[in-house]
C-alpha cells in the first residue's frame, strides 16, 4: 500500500491550512534533521552489532 499523488497532494493542502505557509518550512527542516539523526544512529547499531559479532565470532574460532 503506498501514497498516491492525489493522496499526498490532499496532505500538503491540508498541512498548509493547519500550519500556514511560514511555518511549513520550518517543519520540513525538522523532519528532516530528525531522518538524518535516525539514519545517523541505526548506522551507529548495525556497525557496532557488526564489531561485536566479528569480536564472538574470532573468539569462537580461537576455542
Amino acid at each position: 500500500m503506498s501514497i498516491g499523488l492525489t493522496e499526498l497532494g490532499l496532505i500538503l493542502v491540508i498541512a498548509l491550512l493547519l500550519f500556514g505557509g511560514k511555518r511549513l518550512p520550518e517543519l520540513a527542516r525538522g523532519l528532516g534533521r530528525a531522518h538524518y539523526e535516525y539514519k545517523k544512529a541505526k548506522n551507529l547499531l548495525q556497525n557496532e552489532a557488526r564489531e561485536i559479532k566479528e569480536a564472538l565470532d574470532a573468539e569462537n574460532e580461537k576455542k
